[in-house]
């Protein structure tokens, strides 16, 4: 199983989710550290290669951006409320701002 590795503040803005939704996304993450598919998401070709959105539909609109193509861990990249029906600028900015980060941290290992 795949180690959870985040980035930046995911980790802080995921467990400010309500209860409700910190649970589903407990259980969603859970299978992607197993290489499965959540239960709803979708491609981010936008933000780069690999990336998805996992998300989530319990008390209002909640997303997960994440990498799960490198074998040391699913990179969780940004969590964040969805608030229109097109994903903010902002949110996509910050999440290949961090997709970034991850790629220049590996190559320097």
């Amino acid at each position: 199983m795949k180690q959870l590795i985040w980035v930046g503040n995911s980790f802080k803005v995921l467990t400010a989710f309500p209860k409700a939704v910190k649970q589903a996304a407990g259980f969603q993450l859970h299978l992607i550290q197993q290489g499965k598919d959540p239960d709803d998401w979708k491609p981010m070709p936008s933000i780069g290669a690999g990336v998805r959105e996992v998300r989530f539909h319990v008390n209002g609109e909640r997303r997960i951006i994440y990498l799960a193509k490198y074998e040391e861990g699913v990179y969780i990249l940004h969590a964040f409320q969805k608030k229109t029906q097109k994903t903010a600028k902002k949110d996509l900015d910050i999440a290949k701002d961090r997709l970034r980060e991850v790629i220049q941290h590996r190559r320097s290992q």
